[in-house]
């Protein structure tokens, strides 16, 4: 059990960190991103619905990303991060390498899960080694840095599966030595999946920081502790983790986007890939970067719940994009939605964890984030994802693809515009218990 240390890394070699952690969950945006982009090729090949594909995107990830976090949160307060986080990467970046090798629906759901069960380990690591890395009033840029992954990652992979389906249409056959003779999507699984195994060894080399605790902690407290403070508080918690939530849901059921242009509007996966890819880097990171700096600069204005108007700005841009985008009459008008759209979800997804920790004991950050992550993961990857294959296949009709995306959003993210001002109350005063108890 490492002992809480009494400084904070230097600020050079605390960012050096952050930015391989950052590679790494690029890498593993990727790897988790690149299934959407080739749904109609998989689907073709191995006779699958749109039912099964929902359970791949959603079901088959979440089962132990999700699942996964809270024994490793535990372990996050415990042991030695970095190396749960390079076991994460080599795990992720293999079962990767083995989607682009399944031969029907039950392989690439045993495939999707290992993929989930690897990626569990990084942000519940990760955040604790922020927390452990900068003082409260300088964690917002670091946390919205790592957090600007998610739209890069989703970029990066966009842009590599349309240059690697273009690739792969213009040549006869493709052929991976010891196993012959592979199809397009699979040679992207094999591809986007080998730069991890790379990195796992680097992420070996960090420094573990010092872990800083609350004063008066001195070990970390088992799961019964830090559930009673979530329970006791759970309003609090729940108010505004549904904003998060409405998130995840929203993005992930926009893994469909690929076939909806496809079906609705005749766009092919690759040229989709490519615009949305030009979007998402544009858009994504500069959201979520610039999210971090305003949430540094309203609190040191004294916005205490500044990370958590963040979040609410996003929702309320990013629930009637998510509406609209489909519905439009044409490609370059649902694009013109979607730039609009993008920045709500950077927004809402930039300062949820900042939120999260600013009213967490510092000995339970590691376990409350990685249940933070369970439930947003069930949510978004569960009710997301799954909620549009079942909405295709039994409502609207596989033709109507876009009737379904558009219905997510509607269904689960008007509700939370309602929430607001009760949200915005109860974490106030949860901030002023925290700062009270001297939480760093």
């Amino acid at each position: 059990m490492e002992q809480s240390g009494q400084s904070y890394p230097s600020s050079r070699y605390a960012w050096y960190m952050v930015v391989i952690l950052t590679i790494a969950y690029v890498l593993s945006f990727i790897d988790r991103y690149i299934l959407g982009l080739l749904i109609e090729p998989i689907k073709a090949d191995l006779q699958l619905t749109d039912t099964q594909i929902g359970y791949l995107l959603g079901l088959a990830f979440s089962l132990f990303y999700a699942t996964m976090g809270l024994p490793l949160g535990y372990l996050a307060d415990r042991k030695r991060r970095t190396f749960l986080v390079a076991a994460g990467v080599a795990v992720w970046s293999a079962a990767t390498v083995a989607s682009g090798m399944a031969k029907n629906f039950a392989h690439m759901f045993i495939a999707r899960m290992t993929v989930g069960a690897g990626e569990a380990t990084l942000s519940p690591c990760t955040m604790s080694m922020i927390s452990d890395s900068f003082p409260r009033e300088k964690r917002g840029r670091p946390i919205a840095f790592y957090t600007a992954a998610l739209s890069l990652g989703a970029g990066i992979a966009s842009l590599l599966s349309a240059g690697i389906l273009t690739w792969a249409k213009s040549v006869p056959e493709i052929s991976v030595p010891l196993l012959g003779n592979v199809a397009p999507w699979q040679f992207t699984f094999i591809v986007v999946g080998l730069p991890g195994l790379l990195l796992a060894p680097l992420v070996l080399t960090l420094r573990e920081p010092p872990r800083h605790r609350t004063a008066g902690a001195t070990v970390a407290p088992k799961f019964s502790v830090m559930l009673a403070h979530v329970g006791s508080r759970w309003k609090t918690y729940l108010s505004f983790v549904y904003f998060v939530c409405v998130m995840t849901i929203v993005a992930y059921s926009q893994g469909w986007y690929a076939p909806m242009f496809q079906r609705t509007w005749g766009m092919e996966a690759e040229m989709y890939a490519t615009v949305n890819a030009f979007v998402l880097l544009a858009v994504g990171p500069l959201t979520v970067n610039v999210a971090g700096w305003l949430n540094d600069k309203f609190y040191a204005q004294g916005r205490k719940d500044a990370p958590l108007l963040i979040i609410m700005l996003g929702v309320c841009v990013l629930v009637p994009t998510g509406i609209i985008a489909p519905l439009m009459p044409n490609v370059v008008s649902a694009f013109a939605v979607i730039v609009f759209n993008t920045c709500g979800i950077a927004l809402a997804s930039a300062t949820g964890v900042t939120a999260l920790m600013n009213i967490t004991p510092s000995e339970i950050r590691g376990q409350t984030v990685a249940l933070y992550y369970m439930v947003m993961s069930l949510a978004g990857l569960l009710l997301g994802p799954g909620t549009v294959g079942l909405l295709s296949d039994g409502v609207f009709g596989n033709e109507n693809l876009n009737y379904a995306v558009a219905a997510v959003p509607a269904i689960f993210g008007l509700p939370a515009l309602l929430l607001i001002p009760y949200a915005r109350r109860s974490y106030l005063r949860e901030v002023a218990a925290q700062e009270q108890a001297g939480a760093t």
